[in-house]
């Protein structure tokens, strides 16, 4: 029987199939293609579900946010135009803003970020789509009230840190519109809420507000738990920074000294860096 496969008429048979088995070949070939495109879409859907939902089915209306807003610093004693201080928290997804009453930082609520890219750890180049970590400053040139991302302030990437390390990167944002490629992307409904204060607050007189952003939360634990990460350094300089503004509720000064962030437990200062 295993000599007749050899046989002439035989090698007619698989003449006669091999087309079939190219056709058959070319259509699994086709059916791949559509998996992997609709693997793609699926993809893209999921990141612009959330983007089209913010923007479109759940437009912001301005008035309605600032009456809210209004509502919500008068029940905490606050008023818009106060000393804006912001913490992020990329592990957590929690954006911190702090604002001052009577001289006193007071806690005025939390805000989820909803998008930001990358891992654990610093951006370190123009197009490496990560967030950044460290502390950065906003100043008035930084506000961008036309941002195709709702609204948007540029948070200083590179500052002298970054520099005295060869970092690069630009237009690292806070901003709306839940997508990010190296940011930190809230909803538009966040973003009306952060965007105004820290707006005001630089209209009357805070000449930078200070944003500091960590890792996680620089407990004891989480940097035990991280401790084997090539980061572990660069977060234990972080932490003195974290540590000073929960004991004190004073924003700490931040230099930078033969390339490693030094903090000072005291007001912090425009300029410190």
């Amino acid at each position: 029987m295993t000599q007749g496969l050899y046989k002439p008429h035989s090698l007619r048979y698989i003449a006669i199939i091999m087309p079939f088995l190219r056709a058959m070949s070319s259509a699994i070939y086709r059916l791949l293609t559509l998996a992997l495109a609709a693997t793609a879409l699926t993809a893209v859907w999921v990141v612009l579900v959330p983007t089209l939902a913010d923007v479109g089915a759940n437009p912001v209306k301005p008035a309605e946010v600032q009456r809210s807003l209004q509502v919500q610093l008068k029940e905490r004693g606050l008023k818009s135009g106060s000393p804006v201080f912001i913490r992020i928290f990329k592990q957590e997804s929690v954006l911190e803003l702090w604002m001052k009453r009577e001289g006193a930082w007071v806690h005025f609520r939390d805000f989820d970020i909803c998008y930001w890219s990358g891992a654990l750890g610093p951006k370190l180049k123009e197009g490496d789509k990560q967030s950044p970590e460290g502390f950065y400053e906003v100043s008035l040139s930084s506000l961008n009230p036309n941002s195709r991302y709702h609204l948007s302030f540029n948070l200083g990437f590179p500052n002298r840190f970054d520099r005295a390390h060869g970092r690069t990167g630009s237009y690292l944002m806070v901003h709306g519109a839940c997508v990010s490629i190296g940011c930190y992307a809230m909803t538009n409904q966040g973003i009306s809420v952060i965007y105004p204060l820290v707006e005001a607050a630089l209209n009357h007189g805070q000449t930078m507000v200070p944003v500091h952003i960590f890792p996680f939360r620089m407990s004891d634990e989480n940097l035990e738990r991280h401790q084997g990460s090539k980061w572990s350094q660069f977060w234990n300089d972080l932490k003195p920074a974290y540590t000073a503004f929960n004991r004190t509720r004073q924003v700490p000064v931040i230099e930078v000294e033969n390339k490693r962030y030094v903090v000072r437990e005291r007001l912090g200062q425009a300029g410190a860096f």
